[in-house]
């Protein structure tokens, strides 16, 4: 059994401290539990936590001498690459997605990997972000991992690649564009989904 109890807290750097808050909290319901100015040498700048369940918190910060770095592809961001926010059952992810989407934040393409299934959106900052739930249980001791696979992603990419040669020479990026399952708000599938024809890409 795990010593932990989960995630305590993901730090963000920002431009535009309201801007995020705002976002996190209209759309996820995100509690602010507080706010401190940051002092020199650190600063002049401020800091947020947000609750957003689980005992879990973003810890926004918003520092004048330190530049937001900009967004780059997946697997170039470096050590950690993103994090995901769980949803606690799929009517959430569902009702999540339409309102991301409607936003402009998201595509709405899902990609399905068997103990779990994966939303990429942009916040405010164009930083990008996943939304998923385990499929198949709430607790991961409750998932079948023999279920486990990359199936889809995998049969995406084998897609793309034989559709345009020059991308066996892109880099890899966000599960949000070529290496995905798609789906949108058009057609429902077996999960509550909806498929998109796999030529198109997220803009």
């Amino acid at each position: 059994m795990s010593s932990l109890a989960g995630v305590n807290h993901i730090t963000v750097l920002t431009d535009e401290l309201d801007r995020l808050r705002a976002f996190y909290e209209e759309v996820f319901g995100a509690r602010l539990l507080v706010e401190l100015p940051v002092p020199e040498p650190d600063g002049p700048g401020r800091h947020a936590l947000l609750g957003i369940g689980g005992g879990a918190a973003l810890h926004l910060f918003e520092l004048q001498r330190v530049a937001t770095p900009a967004a780059r592809a997946m697997f170039a961001r470096g050590r950690i690459d993103h994090f995901a926010l769980q949803a606690p059952d799929v009517g959430t992810f569902e009702r999540l997605r339409v309102t991301l989407c409607a936003r402009g934040a998201t595509d709405a393409a899902v990609t399905d990997f068997g103990i779990v299934r994966v939303l990429t959106f942009s916040d405010p900052d164009g930083h990008p972000v996943e939304l998923a739930h385990w499929a198949g249980g709430a607790d991961l001791g409750e998932l079948d991992m023999s279920r486990a696979n990359d199936d889809e992603l995998i049969a995406r990419r084998s897609a793309a690649i034989s559709r345009s040669p020059t991308s066996r020479h892109e880099p890899h990026i966000s599960h949000s564009r070529q290496q995905r399952t798609t789906s949108t708000a058009s057609e429902p599938s077996q999960h509550g989904v909806t498929e998109r024809d796999e030529g198109k890409e997220q803009a």
